[in-house]
Formats: C-alpha cells, sequence, structure tokens
C-alpha cells in the first residue's frame, strides 16, 4: 500500500501541476451550482402551478428527495461522464508521451502497484467532486427536511459511477499514447454504457439479451440506489465492473515488457 499511496501522489502532484485539474474543478462548481438552481426553479415552479391547480394529491406526494436531489444527481452522474475523461486521459497516456513510462516499469514498483497508484488518484479527485456535489443537499437540509438515507445513498451511487468511470479511463488511457484518442475512448466507452438500456427499450434486444445489457448499464444500477436501495446486486456490479477494467489495464501494461 505505501507503494500505491507513493503513485497516487505523485499523479496528483502530477494532475495539479497541471491547468487541467483546476480548470475540472471550477467547470463542475460552477455546473453544480448552475444545476442545482435550475432544479430548485424547476421544483419550485411546479408546486406553485400544483397549487393554482389544486392537485393536492400530488402535492403530497412532491418531496425534495424524489423530485429535486435525485434530478440534482442525475444530472452531476452525466455531467461526470464529460468530466472524467478529461482527468484520466493522461494517467498512462502521458507517460508515454513523455518517455517516462519505461523508467516507471523498471523501478521497484510492480504492475499493480502503478495500476491501482493511478486509479487512487483518479478517486480521490472524483471524490473531490463528490464533496462538491454533497454542499448544494446539505444546504436543502437548513431550510427543508430530505430523507438522510436516500441523499447518502444518492451521494454514493453519484461516486461509484465515478470511480467505474476513472476505472475505464484508466484502461483507454493505457491503450494509446494520443491523450485525446483516450480522451475519445473514454467517454465512448461511457456513453455507451449510458445508453445500453434503450437499446434494449427499442427492441433491439429482447429476453436474456435484453436484461444483460441493462445489467452492463452502469444507468440501470444508479437508478436502483436514487431509489435509496442499496442490494448487493448493485455493489457488486461496480465492484466488478472496476476491477474488470482494471485487470484489463494491468495486462495492457505489462504487455509492454514484451514487446
Amino acid at each position: 500500500m505505501k507503494h500505491v499511496a507513493s503513485v497516487a501522489g505523485r499523479e496528483l502532484r502530477g494532475l495539479f501541476l497541471s491547468p487541467i485539474a483546476y480548470g475540472v474543478l471550477a467547470l463542475f462548481s460552477v455546473l453544480a451550482g448552475l444545476f442545482f438552481i435550475l432544479n430548485l426553479a424547476w421544483f419550485s415552479d411546479l408546486i406553485m402551478r400544483l397549487q393554482q391547480f389544486q392537485a393536492f394529491d400530488r402535492l403530497q406526494e412532491m418531496n425534495l428527495n424524489d423530485d429535486l436531489i435525485k434530478e440534482f444527481y442525475g444530472s452531476m452522474s452525466v455531467v461526470l461522464l464529460f468530466l472524467v475523461p478529461g482527468i484520466t486521459m493522461g494517467l498512462f497516456a502521458a507517460e508515454k508521451t513523455n518517455g517516462t513510462q519505461e523508467l516507471l516499469l523498471t523501478s521497484p514498483l510492480t504492475i499493480w502497484d502503478i495500476v491501482l497508484g493511478k486509479f487512487l488518484a483518479g478517486v480521490l479527485f472524483v471524490s473531490v467532486l463528490g464533496v462538491i456535489v454533497a454542499v448544494y443537499p446539505a444546504l436543502l437540509f437548513v431550510y427543508g427536511d430530505p430523507e438522510v438515507g436516500k441523499t447518502l445513498t444518492g451521494l454514493a451511487a453519484v461516486l461509484l459511477v465515478g470511480w467505474t468511470y476513472v476505472a475505464i479511463g484508466a484502461f483507454a488511457s493505457s491503450l494509446t499514447r494520443s491523450q485525446v484518442v483516450a480522451f475519445l475512448v473514454t467517454f465512448v466507452l461511457l456513453l455507451s454504457l449510458l445508453l445500453l438500456p434503450a437499446v434494449s427499450d427499442l427492441g433491439m434486444a429482447a429476453g436474456s439479451a435484453g436484461k444483460l445489457l441493462r445489467w452492463v448499464s452502469t444507468g440501470s444500477h444508479f437508478e436502483e440506489m436514487m431509489k435509496g436501495l442499496v442490494s448487493t446486486s448493485d455493489l457488486a456490479y461496480f465492484a466488478v465492473m472496476i476491477g474488470s477494467f482494471l485487470l484489463m489495464t494491468k495486462a495492457t501494461v505489462e504487455s509492454v515488457r514484451w514487446r
């Protein structure tokens, strides 16, 4: 673990020495504030409209978690789809471009130390983004009464999705020396995972194939956790996805030694 932490620290220092980290943090903060304000305005407007139409049954069903926080978390998970590729694109590709990959591979570090260290750096950075996301629902506890369990479960879902995106981005970065290509490959993979349920819903895949596509999609498990449900199947999904892409990343990095 000492070597993993060293690699992660080195990667984070390199990330914050470039304008990428600050640009991502600034952009994410602005977008988080914007989406929260828009969702809050939509929520307030909906309440006013329902009161005007005297739709008291619908008003009783409304709550901050299902009609505001859930929408906000959903928006931020989509924002991560665009920003995480920018964070992960240089994890391995930059080493190849700078000519430091050989030095890294011939150091006393194992392949797992390198892969897990770089993954940990990405996880820590995404966790910082998660803290930014958490600030806005926290404000609602001052002025309202959202459910603590649902709010925390939703935040955990955002983090798990972000960590899964980091693992996928690390794999894409290990495939190429071009950071632009790594960004595009990551984005395509993440977008494909998000759109898989649509393939099933359109009837392009039925039966077992349709169920498999929905299971592979990050969106399906994210939606389940947004309901406040933490099931072992959803947690297992994120563990399997992260583990699988880290294994593929290790295999890709290790293959360099045999070329």
